[in-house]
């Protein structure tokens, strides 16, 4: 399973998203607003859930995560550049 699967498969698990599956959520469509329609409660959910799947650090209300926060690819693009610096 690629990166961006498991990222699209930890927001369908962390938010109880019962009826999508990972081909319904577009790696580059916005995760908030008219793309995949999340709220700032599923983007705090999603933060502690990459956070502990992936071990990665997000600094809460910065306009870098807002950015990464996007979509799955720009999610996974944070994710890798994180992962480098273990």
């Amino acid at each position: 399973m690629t990166l961006q699967d498991q990222i699209k498969q930890l927001i369908i698990d962390a938010l109880d998203l019962e009826d999508v599956t990972i081909a319904d959520i577009d790696t580059e469509a916005a995760l908030f607003g008219d793309g995949l329609g999340l709220d700032s409660i599923d983007a705090l959910e999603l933060g502690l859930a990459i956070k502990k799947q992936f071990d990665v650090k997000i600094e809460a209300n910065s306009d870098a995560t807002k950015a990464h926060f996007y979509s799955v690819a720009t999610l996974a693009a944070f994710i890798e550049s994180q992962r480098g610096q273990g």
